[in-house]
């Protein structure tokens, strides 16, 4: 019986045979390329879907909702420049009478007591603030490095350095450096509200530590509003009793400083209950191609004595 010869295999790709075997691969014709362009689309789609399957497993195992660690990256990227603000009548950067950014201390973490030569401490319900400083300039990443002064005003509406019974205390103010995720995090209390304004904290971004004695140098001034339902929460507990009808009397929509915009890129996000404290926390990108217009006293603030802002 004569042997047979065995044939060659007709020539393929991905399990499909040539249209065209002596012919390369991009003259096989319309046919075969729509057949493989379709065929990997349907490996694509597959491919994601099981990475997507593999995600919300993965989120969804343990039995909970995931709590985001206190040093992860925050997720929330500014959509544009933080608004520059007035530094109001009560900056002690020394562009209004005292300059505790000249004091050895300053750089701190725990803002609720003095320091120094002052030794007040500041009472009322617990709160944390974390701001997330981002560099516009170039292209939103974390502005590490960058110097963040804070203050506030404490349960009574008083700002120390200035107002009556508090001007030898220099509380509730400090200086955080940015870390590689643009992070400072101060301990603090929550803030009164007084007449005139709507719940607040201040807050300056300088380029680095060595620039804050100088108010000139701040890149970004500008302020964080507090949320409606976390104010009258605290403001229902002792101590705070005077702010009850303060807040009664203002609103968001027509403080003068939040007002044009209801605070929409300052409004703190807030977590917590009066009983273990409020973290408040914000992103704030600033852009230095831009000429700051913050800093300074409101108009009609008339200095120390007159209208906190």
């Amino acid at each position: 019986m004569p042997h047979r010869q065995q044939r060659d295999p007709m020539p393929g790709y991905e399990g499909r045979p040539l249209p065209r075997p002596d012919e390369e691969l991009v003259d096989q014709g319309l046919g075969f390329d729509l057949g493989t362009m379709m065929g990997r689309r349907r490996m694509l789609r597959a491919l994601g879907l099981g990475i997507a399957s593999f995600g919300f497993a993965a989120c969804g195992s343990g039995g909970g909702s995931a709590t985001p660690s206190s040093s992860s990256t925050p997720a929330t990227t500014a959509t544009g420049e933080i608004p520059d603000e007035t530094a109001g009548p009560y900056p002690g950067d020394g562009s209004n009478g005292p300059n505790v950014l000249d004091d050895s201390g300053i750089v701190r973490a725990d803002i609720r007591s003095s320091f120094g030569d002052a030794s007040g401490t500041a009472q009322g319900v617990p709160m944390t603030l974390e701001l997330v400083i981002q560099d516009l300039a170039n292209g939103g990443v974390p502005f590490a490095g960058t110097a963040v002064y804070v203050w506030h005003c404490d349960r009574e509406g008083r700002y120390s350095m200035y107002s009556d019974g508090v001007t030898d205390q220099n509380y509730l103010r400090g200086v955080q450096i940015a870390d590689a995720a643009g992070r400072v995090r101060f301990t603090s209390i929550f803030p009164a509200c007084y007449d005139g304004r709507w719940p607040h904290i201040h807050f300056e971004v300088y380029p680095d530590q060595a620039s804050i004695t100088d108010a000139g140098n701040a890149i970004a001034t500008s302020q964080v509003a507090l949320p409606e339902d976390a104010c009258k929460a605290v403001y229902a507990q002792p101590g705070y009793e005077a702010s009850v009808q303060t807040l009664s009397r203002v609103s968001i929509t027509s403080d003068n400083v939040f007002g044009d915009d209801g605070g929409a890129s300052q409004l703190g996000t807030v977590t917590g209950d009066v009983t273990t404290g409020y973290a408040v926390s914000l992103v704030a990108a600033v852009d230095t191609t831009t000429t700051p217009t913050g800093g300074g006293q409101a108009p009609g603030s008339g200095g120390p004595g007159g209208p906190p802002r």
